[in-house]
């Protein structure tokens, strides 16, 4: 009789030993991923606070861009309203300071670069003073360098000009008028409506004066 063979035996034996060790391997796996989880949670936690601060500081207001007198819409109630703004900030902050006052000709709003620079130094002031980021900083840059600059380029490109030069009649009042809140602010209707509608054409020519300082407008050619 043939003695039994105990191969099943020793199979199941290794089969055993096998599966001990691979249970012993996935457990030294294992074992790092536990720190691995928990660096993985705090990662989580940054990247949120992250994200918080990121979307925080989109929140932020930013600059307030000011609005160009070159690139006014084709508007004549935006131009009006824009010019009287200005015309307002003018007679309450830029001609109290005698520099300003002697320096802006009465023919100002016949020239777009002296309203497109008054513009700025207007939107530039609100900032300094009424902004939500208004600070004693910008105040200071203001009264530092941006008036002065302003001051200096109208003094420069039109401190010479005068509203009669803006004319063409012989018969036009050469007289020289007194000073006025803001010069020249009858023109600002008339103005409005061609800078609105006529900018690349010339613009109207003043009205006639007679004896007194301009205040019905301008008569268009």
């Amino acid at each position: 009789m043939t003695a039994p063979r105990h191969e099943p035996e020793f199979a199941r034996a290794d089969a055993l030993a096998a599966v001990v060790r691979e249970i012993d391997g996935l457990r030294r796996t294992v074992d790092p991923l536990r720190d691995i989880g928990g660096r993985l949670d705090d990662l989580g936690q940054l990247v949120g606070q992250l994200s918080d601060a990121v979307n925080a500081v989109s929140a932020r207001p930013g600059p307030t861009p000011a609005p160009s007198w070159l690139l006014l819409p084709t508007d004549p109630a935006v131009a009006d309203r824009v010019l009287g703004e200005v015309c307002g900030w003018l007679h309450a902050v830029f001609l109290r300071y005698p520099d300003g006052a002697t320096a802006l000709p009465e023919c100002w709003l016949y020239h777009p670069d002296v309203v497109e620079e008054l513009l700025w130094l207007m939107h530039a002031w609100c900032a300094a003073y009424q902004g939500k980021a208004a600070s004693v900083q910008l105040a200071g840059d203001w009264h530092d360098r941006q008036r002065p600059g302003v001051v200096r380029r109208i003094r420069g490109n039109a401190g010479s000009c005068s509203i009669e030069r803006h004319q063409t009649r012989d018969d036009w009042d050469q007289r020289p008028t007194g000073a006025v809140p803001v010069p020249g602010i009858g023109a600002a209707a008339a103005i409005a409506g061609w800078w609105a509608r006529h900018r690349d054409d010339p613009a109207p020519e003043p009205a006639r004066r007679e004896g007194a300082p301009l205040t019905n407008g301008i008569a268009h050619r």
